[in-house]
């Protein structure tokens, strides 16, 4: 709990000094993708945590050393003790080091893109319209290399169709042409 308070703090504070023209939506929406379970989690392999967690046999037995939520906890367990031990700026440094320092080389970009899905979202409800629907159509290669293709669907009407690797991305990619084409319809080729 503690960890997770601290990491936001922590996190929030290096957005605002990295991004100073954004707003606040956009500041809660960069740290939901800044500090995800998959950023975290990733942080904690990095670190090695895995190694030292205290499983019970069933977990050691279906991977618990690599399931990012008990990863991203014990990395906001260890955090939060080094906050407790050392205070805010030892906690600020270990978090800058180990996970905001690399998410942010990696994925800056990312940050800023836009989440097409909340864009879709909000442009529908802007116009009291029905909500949009998300289904997969198909799934196919091997299970650890898989591709989806998801649809969009409004007012049982197919608006977009896309591929991804993951069910997010196709979502992502077939919300952001879903808008375009919703954009392009009403006439105001914006939100």
């Amino acid at each position: 709990m503690v960890g997770d308070r601290v990491l936001g703090l922590i996190a929030s504070e290096r957005l605002c000094r990295t991004f100073p023209l954004w707003d606040s939506g956009q500041l809660s929406k960069g740290l939901a993708r800044l500090v995800n379970a998959s950023s975290i989690s990733e942080a904690a392999k990095n670190l090695g945590l895995g190694a030292f967690l205290r499983l019970g046999p069933g977990e050691e037995k279906t991977g618990g050393r690599d399931k990012k939520r008990l990863l991203a906890d014990a990395y906001e367990a260890v955090l939060g003790a080094i906050y407790l031990d050392a205070g805010l700026s030892a906690a600020a440094a270990f978090v800058e080091r180990t996970l905001l320092d690399p998410a942010l080389a990696a994925h800056a970009d990312a940050l800023e893109r836009a989440d097409h899905k909340s864009a879709l979202q909000e442009w529908v409800q802007k116009r009291a319209l029905a909500a949009v629907e998300y289904r997969i159509h198909s799934e196919s290669g091997p299970q650890h290399q898989k591709t989806f293709e998801v649809e969009v669907w409004h007012a049982n009407l197919r608006l977009a169709a896309s591929h991804g690797r993951s069910k997010k991305e196709a979502e992502q990619e077939a919300a952001r042409a879903a808008l375009e084409l919703l954009r392009t319809r009403d006439g105001s080729g914006a939100a």
